[in-house]
């Protein structure tokens, strides 16, 4: 039995699209730290779902704490924004899981409508199957992961839809929640100046844009790049600013 794990938090633009592709699961252990909109009314229609409840306290606890609380020892770990594809979900319901081994699904990130294959976002693999008796997401506040140390990485062959972004009301939102929480995150253990504000902005835009081919994505491309860059100026910039209050 595998018990899917989702943190949300204002996420019913996806949520209902989300769930539904996951009904033959055993379980989906949702965790909410604090919605506002009806995330949690649509949630509860569906008979595999359970919510709880708690205070965000970064990605890396929170992910660790629903998958204590899951009922499964299989954990699928998957974002508010994540709908699996039907292929996924057969392929996962038909494999035979060993402990030994995480399990790993390759994402196809979408912007305003347009499957993004440049600036980065693909090929997107991550690990977000594994057995919790065995591991576990790092402790991180942002960019967590599942601990794959001592296990074998097997890749399945289906992807998960990713919608991260439609609007660049999302890019500025998910841009100040994540350079807080990067900041939060190295506070008293890196270095930052303004000078690195800058010089890491200059090079996030340039590799997305170019080296990694945004170039070729038209306005969806020009504005990823734009996106990461500003994110990483303003990470730098409050690292700096939490540092000199430690």
């Amino acid at each position: 039995m595998i018990s899917v794990t989702i943190l949300t938090k204002n996420s019913s633009r996806y949520i209902e699209k989300v769930l539904s592709a996951l009904q033959e699961f055993d379980e989906v252990a949702i965790l909410d730290t604090g919605s506002t909109d009806n995330t949690v009314e649509i949630a509860r229609r569906f008979p595999n779902v359970i919510v709880h409840f708690h205070t965000f306290a970064g990605f890396g606890e929170a992910h660790n704490r629903i998958t204590a609380l899951a009922k499964n020892d299989w954990i699928l770990s998957l974002d508010s924004d994540e709908i699996a594809s039907k292929d996924i979900v057969d392929e996962i319901l038909h494999t035979e899981l060993d402990s030994q081994c995480v399990y790993s699904f390759s994402r196809h990130n979408y912007y305003r409508g347009k499957f993004i294959k440049g600036c980065g976002w693909y090929p997107d693999t991550v690990v977000r199957l594994y057995n919790r008796s065995k591991t576990g997401f790092s402790d991180a506040y942002v960019h967590e992961k599942v601990l794959t140390e001592g296990l074998k990485v097997v890749s399945f062959k289906a992807p998960v839809l990713h919608f991260p972004y439609n609007t660049i009301d999302d890019f500025l939102s998910k841009m100040q929640l994540y350079s807080s929480l990067f900041a939060k995150d190295k506070r008293g253990k890196k270095r930052a100046s303004l000078f690195q504000a800058i010089s890491h902005a200059l090079f996030s835009f340039f590799r997305c844009y170019f080296l990694k081919k945004g170039i070729l994505l038209g306005s969806q491309g020009f504005e990823i790049s734009a996106y990461n860059a500003i994110t990483a100026y303003y990470k730098y910039l409050k690292l700096r600013d939490a540092n000199e209050q430690a």
